[in-house]
């Protein structure tokens, strides 16, 4: 036992960069997301997404689950002719090095307007193109 705890204690060492790569990873990730979104590109908004990816929309008030797709907000977004900043606050990344969630509080503002706010949280896979959304959910409590 003696023995395995130099190595033990190597390979925690090499263990804390990854975990601190994947963090910087996911969060560059999120920029680019933000920076899609606010240059209305849609096609680059679809790319951080398995094809296959789940939305979810929950509405805080009433509970109800409204289901949607990345693509659906990807043409909102392309289609839009107001100015569009999601604001992220909050942001807790934690993965394993093969999957992740990042979880965030977030106000989105449309013509320099909050429109919603809420939670959110995506669920991540690393794939041979990098970190991709698997799914991503969000509480909604549309600004009246």
């Amino acid at each position: 036992m003696i023995r395995s705890l130099p190595i033990l204690a190597l390979a925690a060492c090499f263990a804390l960069p990854a975990a601190a790569s994947d963090t910087a990873a996911i969060e560059q990730v999120m920029t680019e997301f933000h920076q899609a979104v606010v240059s209305h590109d849609g096609e680059t908004l679809k790319s951080f997404f398995l094809p296959q990816a789940a939305w979810f929309n929950v509405l805080a008030d009433s509970g109800k689950l409204r289901p949607g797709s990345y693509q659906d907000f990807a043409a909102l977004v392309s289609q839009s002719n107001a100015d569009i900043d999601p604001r992220h606050t909050d942001v807790e990344i934690r993965s394993d090095g093969t999957v992740a969630s990042a979880w965030f509080t977030f106000h989105f503002m449309m013509g320099g307007k909050e429109t919603n706010r809420g939670s959110e949280t995506w669920q991540l896979v690393r794939t041979e193109q990098g970190w991709k959304i698997a799914s991503l959910a969000y509480s909604s409590n549309p600004v009246r």
